[in-house]
């Protein structure tokens, strides 16, 4: 698609876009969106609310898994109204201001939710220091270290790109903002974004790798030299974690090769990793967490699930 350049306009805007070359399939392509967005906002509403009424999940591991459900909402809702308004209305323009705002909860929210995966250290103290483990792992304690790293470190990034010339296209390659592309498209120096950008995912997204290998490792030496059976079902609640790794950083690493080496790939290919990357873990992790968590059986006797049960056999 050819904008024409309006450079009051320009400097205001920026315009998103879907599917391009597909946009008379917009409205069938915004379908699975469209089923994906509802699944993970009623999978992770009802996990919230089993959790809160569910007395007996009001231990350290299911406030991790209420800040998972809590992050991937927030993904979700950050990034829903962009999404849709491509595929239903066509809605490409957003102010300067919205795309900052929408940046800074997208980037934060991921990094929270790096964090929350990192919860391999509460199977490790469930494990191996059972006496103190309440006491370690207050609710307190897990929202320090988790949300308000992530803002601190994002917060830069809106202002950096605040001061910056905008005077190539303002069209960038996605239904949602994201620093790295609206970097590209400055005028000025972009060194330091560069450096920063760096500094953060070694911050965040490297600590938390390291410190879940470090965890699972001692985990794993706890396991074998005690192998009692208290410790051998604390270790089979690990699954659920370890898939949940998996849905994360698996999809990053895809994305990071595809964007590295893959230059010479078709766009539609880029476009369906970024999707892949961001919808497939707020989509799979109520699921897997459902699955091999306790919250299963207490899911089962939740009155709204009841409900939904007797309406599909009636």
């Amino acid at each position: 698609m050819t904008l024409p350049y309006n450079s009051s306009l320009q400097k205001a805007t920026f315009f998103l876009t879907g599917f391009q070359g597909l946009e008379d399939l917009h409205g069938w392509i915004s379908i699975p969106f469209c089923s994906i967005f509802l699944t993970v906002i009623i999978g992770n509403l009802i996990i919230l609310c089993v959790i809160r009424t569910d007395a007996t999940l009001h231990e350290p591991m299911y406030y991790f898994l209420a800040m998972l459900a809590l992050t991937d909402l927030g993904l979700c809702l950050s990034t829903l109204p962009t999404v849709l308004g491509i595929f239903w209305f066509d809605a490409q323009e957003i102010g300067i201001r919205a795309c900052f705002t929408q940046l800074f909860f997208i980037h934060t929210l991921s990094l929270v939710e790096s964090s929350v995966l990192s919860m391999s250290v509460d199977h490790y103290v469930a494990i191996c220091n059972q006496l103190h483990y309440s006491t370690i792992l207050t609710p307190a304690c897990l929202v320090k270290t988790g949300q308000l790293r992530s803002a601190i470190l994002i917060l830069p990034l809106p202002f950096l790109l605040k001061h910056f010339q905008y005077c190539r296209s303002h069209v960038l390659a996605h239904a949602y903002c994201l620093h790295l592309e609206i970097m590209k498209l400055a005028c000025s120096s972009i060194i330091v974004n560069h450096i920063y950008g760096l500094f953060v995912v070694a911050c965040t997204v490297g600590m938390d790798s390291l410190l879940i290998f470090l965890s699972y490792a001692l985990i794993l030496r706890t396991v074998l030299s005690i192998a009692s059976l208290q410790e051998l079902q604390a270790f089979n609640n690990c699954v659920s974690h370890i898939c949940a790794v998996l849905l994360f950083y698996i999809p990053m690493i895809g994305l990071s090769l595809v964007h590295f080496f893959g230059e010479h790939l078709p766009r539609i290919v880029h476009l369906l990793m970024s999707y892949v990357y961001l919808l497939v873990p707020l989509l799979m992790n109520p699921i897997v967490y459902s699955i091999k968590t306790q919250i299963r059986q207490c899911i089962e006797k939740f009155e709204l699930v009841k409900t939904l049960r007797g309406f599909q056999q009636n």
